[in-house]
């Protein structure tokens, strides 16, 4: 066990490397799946790197493709928006505008009344 306070303290050090560790290798991972520019066989070789050498693997990559990680991850935060916001948009429907707009569409045509026209509008209104 822990026989004195200065083990305690090695051991939370060593401890919060290898979860830093852990924290870099997952971003250094997404950002390797990420990159559609990089060939396979490359993508291979760094996760083969990461293995053999995990401590010097993953700071030679940060140093060497660190700027384009943000690149790469704000790419894919603005795609994912995109995707979001279109979606939110098919499921919400129309506007009150495009509702009102479409009920006077078929009030000009004569197919509902002023009454159901205004009871439309008031209903899109709301």
């Amino acid at each position: 066990m822990l026989d004195s306070f200065w083990d305690l303290i090695w051991y939370t050090l060593v401890v919060f490397a290898f979860v830093a560790y852990l924290m870099i290798l997952f971003q250094v991972l997404g950002d390797l799946f990420r990159d559609r520019t990089m060939p396979g066989l490359t993508k291979t070789l760094w996760i083969i790197f990461l293995i053999v050498v995990p401590y010097l693997a993953a700071f030679v990559y940060l140093i060497a493709r660190g700027p384009g990680m943000a690149e790469r991850q704000l790419e894919a935060q603005n795609t994912a928006k995109q995707a979001t916001d279109h979606y939110i948009r098919q499921v919400a429907g129309k506007s009150a505008a495009e509702q009102i707009a479409d009920a006077k569409a078929l009030l000009d045509a004569g197919t509902i009344s002023q009454a159901e026209f205004d009871t439309l509008k008031a209903k899109a209104l709301s």
